[in-house]
């Protein structure tokens, strides 16, 4: 049981982390976007992308589009660094 609850106090602080690099992500001067995230290597991975995509939906939700799309557009770059985001190949090149 005490496994658990550690595990639950060390989500949420994860979790609190996530929102506190979207919001420096959110606030930083534009194109400095991947000096913050190389700043915290630690925090890139599949539960940061999840997390800006539920950041982007609730943007979405109150009219801040320009939000919305800003961190889906940071998400999918990070889920292709990952290896997370399928890459199709152009299949429009008949030869």
């Amino acid at each position: 049981m005490i496994m658990t609850q550690e595990n639950q106090v060390l989500n949420e602080e994860r979790q609190t982390a996530y929102f506190q690099l979207i919001e420096q992500l959110l606030g930083c001067p534009n194109g400095q976007e991947p000096e913050v995230l190389e700043a915290q290597p630690e925090l890139i991975d599949a539960g940061l992308i999840h997390t800006m995509l539920q950041v982007a939906a609730a943007f979405a939700h109150q009219g801040n589009q320009d939000g919305a799309q800003f961190l889906i557009f940071i998400a999918r770059e990070l889920a292709k660094q990952l290896g997370l985001y399928p890459e199709i190949p152009n299949t429009d090149d008949k030869e």
